[in-house]
């Protein structure tokens, strides 16, 4: 298991169960929080490299270890259609509730999945993310052994983005709305002033956008 090479030894197991999603005093569409049933699921440990996606689309790049970037949605849920049928079993992107349960790792309404330290506390904070992003999983893990969950670059989600959707959510396994223009992600970039996002915090852009802060990671039942 390595992030040069990818395996469904990498795929964590995420135990599944209720939380509380998103944040009291966050953006407008962090609220309202809510209460969210998660099935059990597992997600990928790292960010999809560019080792890992040269082996579904050749393409040049500067170092293997970093994610795979300028990704958009579309090239995402192909890329998880090409790793399913290499596996022999569904492999997907996950859902917005999925990611940020995730994320969490257990710590139920912190801001970070550290906890609610700033973020100017994480190791190597003022070193990193000079250029581009970094090869992932060079930062200590979630609680559920999740490398780089909100930072390094943007995560694809599967879901369509509705700013509104908090107040409409199902509680158990939301999907997300049933059609919209924008689809959803998660996560900091190294782009931003702040390298790394709140565990609640939400993005979105056009899914057929590439930008060199997007990446994403894979999930499966």
């Amino acid at each position: 298991m390595s992030a040069a090479h990818l395996d469904p030894g990498d795929l964590i197991s995420i135990p599944g169960g209720e939380f509380l999603m998103g944040q009291p005093d966050g953006r407008d569409e962090e609220r309202p929080v809510h209460r969210v049933m998660v099935r059990p699921f597992r997600l990928c440990r790292f960010q999809i490299t560019n080792a890992h996606y040269a082996r579904f689309r050749p393409f040049t790049f500067a170092n293997p270890l970093e994610p795979a970037t300028d990704v958009n949605w579309f090239d995402a849920t192909d890329y998880c259609q090409w790793l399913s049928a290499e596996w022999g079993f569904e492999v997907r992107l996950p859902t917005e509730a999925e990611w940020e349960f995730a994320a969490r790792g257990g710590l139920e309404q912190k801001s970070y999945p550290w906890g609610d330290a700033a973020v100017t506390t994480r190791g190597r904070y003022a070193e990193r993310w000079r250029n581009g992003p970094e090869p992932v999983a060079t930062s200590e893990p979630n609680p559920y052994g999740l490398y780089d969950m909100c930072e390094n670059v943007h995560e694809w989600c599967s879901d369509w983005y509705d700013p509104n959707y908090y107040a409409v959510s199902p509680v158990e396994n939301p999907q997300g709305p049933a059609a919209g223009t924008r689809r959803a992600s998660r996560g900091g970039a190294w782009r931003h002033h702040f390298k790394i996002a709140r565990c609640a915090a939400r993005s979105s852009i056009p899914p057929e956008f590439r930008y060199a802060d997007y990446g994403f990671r894979v999930a499966a039942e």
